[in-house]
């Protein structure tokens, strides 16, 4: 087991990603960065850090299978039901008193639960027609999964399903996947409305203005630069009086935006934009 890596190892690794494949994690947060790449070298079997960085430097293959191990997040449908109810109660219903239709960015969408949730949520308040979504990831691969994603059934009993109820579903989750041989796949009709592209929130621009983003969960591996430059990225990205939500463990507190937001609700992070 491999108990512990060197700072100077993960600069030397983040340098000769940059250098070769044009990803920055310098600002992530270095225990976070550090714990995962333990985690990746346990479970590949590598034996150490210079084996590692060399097999980086000459298998783009290698590589693409790192980065799909670095930035996978554990998500589920319907995380934190209590906020799903305040976005269908209270934040989409004050976005559609003023327009017809609103613009949705889900950064950093993983392998697609979240998306889905929304779009469950819009389809059963008879709003799926009147919203376009974005759903972005800088993983290419987790993002093809998001497309057409196939989710273990296990996960949809003992957890999907017990969120999709705490939320107050006006049907059944299972309305809107097929099982087979154990696996949930989810009706891709759902997300015509959804354009999914790859996006790095670290290097990547403004590609859209929005209603409402939801980046959950993402921040956290970020150190305090990198959050503040995220958050500008994001306050930009906003329409003047549209909402934001991070996540649980997540605050804006601190940046350099944050006297440009009120808060909604501090439990669940929601913010509006009230300054440009």
């Amino acid at each position: 087991m491999i108990e512990d890596i060197e700072i100077g190892e993960l600069r030397t690794l983040c340098q000769v990603i940059q250098e070769k494949y044009k990803y920055d994690f310098n600002n992530y947060a270095i225990s976070s960065f550090k714990r995962r790449v333990i985690r990746f070298l346990e479970l590949f079997k590598v034996p150490n850090m210079t084996v590692l960085i060399e097999k980086i430097k000459t298998d783009p293959a290698f590589f693409k299978t790192f980065m799909n191990e670095l930035t996978v997040n554990v998500t589920e449908m319907f995380r934190d039901p209590s906020l799903w109810r305040d976005i269908r109660d209270k934040v989409l219903p004050n976005l559609f008193s003023t327009q017809e239709t609103i613009k949705i960015w889900h950064a950093g969408c993983s392998s697609g639960e979240e998306v889905y949730s929304m779009c469950i949520l819009l389809k059963e308040n008879g709003w799926l027609d009147n919203v376009k979504i974005w759903a972005t990831d800088i993983d290419e691969n987790i993002l093809a999964k998001a497309k057409a994603p196939k989710y273990n059934m296990k996960n949809m009993f003992e957890v999907n399903e017990k969120n999709y109820i705490r939320y107050g579903g006006t049907g059944k989750l299972s309305d809107y996947y097929k099982e087979e041989h154990g696996v949930a796949h989810m009706d891709t009709s759902l997300v015509s409305n959804v354009t999914y592209r790859t996006h790095d929130l670290v290097k990547s621009g403004i590609f859209n203005k929005f209603d409402l983003i939801l980046c959950r969960n993402v921040m956290i591996y970020f150190n305090q630069q990198l959050q503040n430059e995220v958050f500008k990225l994001f306050h930009e990205s906003l329409f003047n009086y549209s909402y934001f939500i991070i996540g649980s463990k997540e605050t804006l507190i601190w940046s350099e935006i944050a006297g440009k937001f009120i808060t909604i609700n501090q439990e669940e992070k929601i913010f509006k934009k009230v300054k440009e």
